[in-house]
Order: structure tokens, then C-alpha cells, then sequence
């Protein structure tokens, strides 16, 4: 980290990110078109929708690529679009099954080269896109994907388990580059063989499998801090995280700074709770597929998220006052 990196700017940082603040209006939206099932095991704040059928649950996820990205580079948004989602279902510890998209384009090069970005991630990943819908010579550009995964009941990951005193853990592939058409991406996929991708998406399944883990989200447009943000707003929880701790690659090399890193979506990452017991097992099965993993703080009652360097603690978000997603006495 650099030197004048100080817990006052990286939280003001997070705090003021448009990854972050993006996120404000689920809550009233949610609350306008919730309607309870009694099959529907979780749905808001959730990576994916939990759809009880028999002993096994359907995970439904859908997710949409800014229109920034979509014009700056189409290829790279198409291969996000599949990848965020494929991330949806890993992060709840399920088996990715098949897609639909929504493209809506001003231009047929431009739908060339999403499409193309698109079936490589798909292809990467093994996971098809069955149909969908088409918005020819519109006035906007937007890819909207939609997700349909699978695994057994018992073996969910949520996002709302998290416990005082669970250990939280950033696993990320540091293996990778800041994407050149998108300042805010870290590209940890596009150079990677299908193997190594799958094997990474896989070991969310197997910590799901054997209950090594109380929550998991997987890191996206709120960037590391702001993900467990979410991840504790929805918990009830709070935490202190050491700064110093978080998984980075080498800054100066890649020309950036600490509080850009921490806003990054970073291609291939995860932040999970897990108990101190379980700790060097959850580590070591990320570790063995080539990324680096490591506990970043501990969870508390507090509902509060505070930042810790080199003695100097702040807090970034109060959930018992105002949320991420919006005002916390919408969700009570």
C-alpha cells in the first residue's frame, strides 16, 4: 500500500463510488414487486433466488452491463455479462446450467463483437446460452443476462449467515491486468485456460458441499469493501478489517493506487465468512487453483463497518442507520 494511504480516504472512496452508490434504490424496488412463495427458500439480497424443488434448489440470478462498458469495448462487455452471472451461481455454491440475454444495440458491429465476448465466456465456462431476446437499432446499448443454476438444498451458500466472530476471507486472482478499455476492471480471465477458470468457479461448490463456509458474495461493482458491505448489511453484522491484509497485486506496476484497487471489479473474486476453524482449509482450496486468499478481518455485532492501517481506524458504513441497498428500516 502506498505510504499516504490513509482509512479516512479509502473509506470516503468506497463510500462515494458509483459501484457503490448504484446500489441504493434495490430496497424500493424490491419492496414494489416482492411477493412471497412458500417454495421461494431466499431471494432479496442474494446472489441468486433460492426455488426449493424437492431436495435440490433452482438458482435463478439475471445481470446487466452498464452501457459505459458496452461502448467502450463490446467484446469485453459481452464476456463480463456471462461471466458476472456465472459468478451469481458460483458465490451461492451452485452448478451454472444455462443462459437467455437481452441485447438491445444501435449498430450490427457493435452486436458482433458483444456476441462474440459473450460465446467466449460461455465457451470458457461451459455454460450455453439458450435463447433471449433481441432490441435492434435502438437508440441505447445494454446486454442483460439471465442465469439458471443448480444444487442440493443443504448445500446453499447465502449471503445473510454471516456470524460474530466468523473470519472474513478475499479471495482473488491476482494473475491478471487492469483491463485496458475499462480502468475499473482487473482482467484475471481473458488470458486463462477454461480449465483453470472452471476449477476457480468450482471450489464455491465444494465449500458449499462440505459447510466450510457461513456466507459468501461474489466481488462486484461495489468493489471488495463495498461487497462486504452488502454482504454484513444483509447479515446484520458488522466488521473491522485490516487494510494491509487485503489480497492486491503490485500497484506500482500496474499504475495504480490502493484506493483504486479496492474499488476494482476484480474478474475472479469472492468474499466468504467462514468459522476460525475452517479458515486454512477455505484458503488452501483457493489457493491450489491460483489465487490468493486470505483473512482481511473478523465479524461482529456491531452493524457497523470500520477500516483499520497502521492505527488509525474509520468507518465507512453504519447499517443500523442507512444502508448500501438502502434505508435499513425498509428491510426491519
Amino acid at each position: 500500500m502506498a505510504k499516504n494511504c490513509s482509512t479516512q480516504s479509502v473509506a470516503t472512496a468506497v463510500r462515494e463510488y458509483e459501484g457503490v452508490t448504484r446500489k441504493h434504490a434495490i430496497c424500493e424496488i424490491v419492496r414494489s414487486l416482492q411477493l412471497d412463495s412458500s417454495d421461494v427458500v431466499a431471494s432479496f439480497g442474494e446472489d441468486a433466488a433460492v426455488i426449493r424443488q424437492g431436495d435440490n434448489a433452482l438458482l435463478l440470478a439475471a445481470d446487466g452491463i452498464w452501457n459505459k462498458l458496452m461502448e467502450a469495448d463490446p467484446y469485453w462487455a459481452g464476456f463480463c455479462g456471462v461471466l458476472v452471472n456465472i459468478h451469481d451461481i458460483a458465490a451461492m455454491g451452485g452448478d451454472a446450467l444455462a443462459m437467455v440475454d437481452i441485447l438491445s444495440f444501435t449498430d450490427d458491429q457493435l452486436m458482433h463483437e458483444v456476441t462474440r465476448g459473450m460465446a467466449d465466456a460461455a465457451r470458457s465456462f461451459g455454460v450455453p446460452i439458450v435463447g433471449g431476446h433481441l432490441h435492434p437499432n435502438t437508440p441505447y446499448n445494454v446486454i442483460d443476462i439471465a442465469i439458471l443454476g443448480t444444487t442440493r438444498l443443504d448445500s446453499v451458500i447465502y449471503s445473510d449467515r454471516a456470524g460474530d466472530g466468523d473470519a472474513i476471507i478475499a479471495a482473488i486472482d491476482l494473475n491478471g491486468r487492469v483491463h485496458p478499455s475499462c480502468a475499473m476492471n482487473w482482467d484475471s480471465v481473458t488470458m486463462k485456460d477454461s480449465e483453470t477458470l472452471r476449477s476457480q468457479v468450482r471450489v464455491m461448490k465444494g465449500l458449499g458441499e462440505d459447510h466450510l463456509v457461513t456466507a459468501a458474495k461474489d466481488i462486484s461493482n461495489p468493489g471488495i469493501i463495498g461487497t462486504l458491505g452488502m454482504l454484513l448489511e444483509v447479515s446484520m453484522k458488522g466488521a473491522e478489517i485490516e487494510l494491509h491484509s487485503i489480497p492486491m497485486p503490485d500497484l506500482e506496476a500496474n499504475g495504480i493506487t490502493f484506493e483504486h484497487w479496492i474499488k476494482m471489479y476484480p474478474g475472479m473474486g469472492f468474499i466468504l465468512t467462514a468459522k476460525q476453524e475452517h479458515v486454512d482449509e477455505v484458503c488452501r482450496r483457493f489457493r491450489k487453483v491460483g489465487m490468493a486468499a486470505q483473512v482481511i478481518g473478523t465479524v461482529n455485532e456491531t452493524r457497523e463497518l470500520t477500516i483499520s492501517y497502521q492505527g488509525d481506524t474509520t468507518e465507512v458504513f453504519d447499517f443500523s442507520v442507512d444502508g448500501i441497498m438502502g434505508p435499513s428500516k425498509d428491510r426491519m
